[in-house]
């Protein structure tokens, strides 16, 4: 697993409530969290610096590429060889358009999500992926639509329900 991804074993139901009114409620403090969900304000403050140091990914606004002017969203699927795979992942992360890229099982290695201002400009992405050494393919599929976007509000709803 990446360097970046942090487990937690123990998110208890007090945890995943606390979670969950962050994604409904993210800009109140913590004694409004705390009359929220009836427990007490040194309770969910000290459980908030708990969370964001074991358990939240980062504090990143999400901003909308479309709002920055990128109005292509695709997906790159690459196939590599495995022993440049730690050059290309250093590569990917620093195309400013590539949103998130993931190691895959399957027949390809890597599923990148990239932005693009125009079909020329994922054209060019494309072909600077694809130029990376150690690529031998990378097959694209342009997103139509957002159907679901990312969430996990629903995630804690239903573990609080279990």
């Amino acid at each position: 697993m990446g360097a970046n991804l942090r487990f937690m074993v123990n998110v208890d139901m007090t945890d995943r409530r606390i979670l969950l009114a962050l994604t409904e409620l993210a800009k109140r403090s913590a004694a409004s969290l705390a009359e929220h969900l009836n427990l007490g304000r040194n309770t969910v403050q000290s459980r908030l610096n708990r969370l964001e140091n074991e358990v939240l990914l980062g504090q990143e606004v999400r901003v909308p590429p479309h709002a920055l002017g990128y109005n292509l969203l695709a997906f790159i699927e690459l196939h590599v060889e495995q022993h440049h795979l730690a050059s290309i992942t250093e590569s990917l992360a620093k195309m400013p358009q590539v949103l998130e890229a993931h190691g895959l099982t399957g027949s390809a290695d890597i599923l990148v999500r990239v932005c693009a201002v125009d079909a020329h400009d994922l054209f060019r992405i494309h072909g600077q992926l694809l130029h990376l050494p150690g690529v031998t393919r990378a097959d694209s599929a342009l997103a139509m639509a957002d159907l679901v976007p990312y969430r996990t509000s629903e995630l804690l709803r239903h573990s609080l329900s279990e």
